[in-house]
């Protein structure tokens, strides 16, 4: 199991990720460009799956699903994903690159915009475009606003319908059927990412319709994330499952440092809200909120990355920070990766 560490993902292939989130084509050029070439190209398959549906779909679990293990925090709440998150599945004859996108909503706010915007790039330049629904919900607008979002996208769309465990089965045939009045799509196939119905299949209907090309990552990396900004999630999805009301979609997480030794891994960082009162929320009377989502992320984070971590957590108040777009970019990771770079 690998992910990877900034200065990895600096020199991947000759391409600059901070400038160029969406650098699809060039990894594939260069890959190809550098390639022996040899059987394995004409037989095994690569390529990216955009992973698009409406927030709390279930597009993280999926994602976690298909890749064997966590990449992409997970929380009941709504909009978890605000970046897109790239996780590798590797099979002796495929190598499939799952990219999970933020949810699709009507943008509020400058996240809201930056979130919209990682869903446009995301699905530029794929393979496959993968609809996850809500087979729990009714079809209404904003299933449909979804569904005409990916009918622009010209390459194989699949349309993926979640959580049917929560579903009788006689109400399938008619959401299929409505949806396939709505756009064309070249599978439709029920599933729940949570229990793993129908994952494989799903699995098979992107592999039969991926290029096919030599891998892209080595066999045992499982995402191109820095370890640095799985941190920072890791965090962030314990914040928002520790608080309540208004405080969890306030909560951004910044690493200040990672430092790494032979016998521990020392991470220092910064969970931004943005009022007073979420802060002492967040905080916990006597510090015991705080210290649980602390003491979580840091026995997540060991597993993880398989030693000990001493994780120093504060809490700042960062006013109105999702509506201000210098502080949005600032908490982007691919921003602070390119000012790692620069230092």
């Amino acid at each position: 199991m690998r992910v990877s560490d900034p200065a990895t993902l600096r020199g991947q292939a000759g391409v600059n990720w901070s400038a160029r989130p969406n650098a699809i084509f060039a990894l594939r050029r260069q890959f190809n460009r550098n390639s022996e070439p040899n059987n394995l190209s004409e037989t095994f398959k690569c390529g990216f799956v955009a992973i698009v549906g409406r927030p709390n779909a279930g597009k993280s679990t999926l994602v976690n699903r298909l890749v064997g293990q966590k990449i992409s925090i997970v929380t009941a709440r709504p909009q978890t994903t605000r970046n897109r998150i790239q996780g590798i599945v590797n099979r002796p004859d495929a190598q499939v690159i799952l990219i999970d996108t933020p949810g699709l909503h009507r943008p509020d706010s400058v996240l809201g915009k930056q979130m919209s915007n990682e869903v446009d790039a995301a699905i530029e330049g794929v393979d496959v475009v993968a609809l996850l629904l809500d087979a729990s919900e009714k079809v209404g607008q904003s299933e449909l606003r979804a569904i005409a979002r990916v009918q622009s996208y010209r390459g194989p769309r699949l349309l993926l319908l979640n959580k049917i465990d929560r579903v009788e089965k006689s109400t399938l045939l008619p959401l299929i059927e409505r949806c396939q009045r709505e756009a064309e799509f070249a599978e439709i196939i029920p599933i729940s990412a949570l229990k793993g119905n129908g994952v494989e299949d799903v699995l098979t209907a992107m592999i039969a319709r991926l290029p096919a090309g030599p891998p892209l990552f080595p066999a045992d990396q499982i995402t191109d994330q820095p370890e640095r900004f799985l941190a920072a999630e890791i965090v962030r999805e314990k914040a928002m499952t520790a608080t309540r009301e208004e405080v969890p979609h306030a909560v951004a997480v910044v690493v200040e440092s990672f430092e790494e030794n032979p016998k521990i891994v020392r991470i220092s960082a910064t969970v931004h809200v943005e009022r007073e009162g979420q802060k002492g929320i967040l905080i916990g009377a006597g510090g015991q909120t705080l210290k649980l989502i602390g003491t979580q992320a840091r026995k997540e984070l060991e597993t993880l990355l398989g030693t000990k971590v001493y994780l120093e957590l504060r809490v700042r108040v960062s006013s109105n920070w999702r509506d201000n777009p210098t502080l949005v970019r600032q908490m982007d990771w691919r921003r602070q990766l390119e000012q790692l770079g620069g230092e």
